[in-house]
């Protein structure tokens, strides 16, 4: 059972807070912040959601809303949320195609179809920048 982390509403996910439940994952994260703020303009906003009782972080382009991240032990998830009219894209990117049958075989949430990456490891980064490209691209 996937357990989430940063529960406390005290505690700011700071580096350090982050560096200390993610481990060796720690570094994929950090890679991937590298990489969605120097190359695609994403700014990170953490807050903590009493829905949820939890710390996630808004990953924005602007003022559009790109990704949720959330911390699980061993791993940290983005959550993407697109639109049936978005499907035809999604099929067409050069991504993984365990992305693509995860996210076909997932319940929609209202009008929203959530793809959601487990990611632990940097190989893992390519397939999320294109998502992440591939968002920032719809209107």
């Amino acid at each position: 059972m996937e357990t989430q982390l940063l529960r406390a509403p005290e505690i700011f996910p700071s580096k350090d807070v982050l560096k200390a439940v993610l481990g060796k994952v720690y570094d994929v994260l950090e890679e991937f912040e590298t990489q969605a703020t120097q190359t695609e303009s994403l700014t990170f906003e953490w807050r903590y959601y009493n829905d949820g009782k939890s710390w996630l972080c808004k990953v924005c382009h602007k003022k559009k809303t790109i990704l949720w991240l959330s911390v699980w032990e061993g791993m940290f998830k983005t959550s993407f949320f697109f639109m049936e009219k978005h499907l035809e894209g999604i099929a067409a990117l050069d991504i993984s195609q365990k992305i693509k049958e995860d996210f076909g075989s997932v319940k929609p949430v209202g009008k929203l179809i959530p793809m959601i990456l487990c990611i632990n490891k940097k190989g893992q980064l390519a397939d999320a920048m294109k998502i992440i490209q591939f968002k920032k691209s719809l209107k």
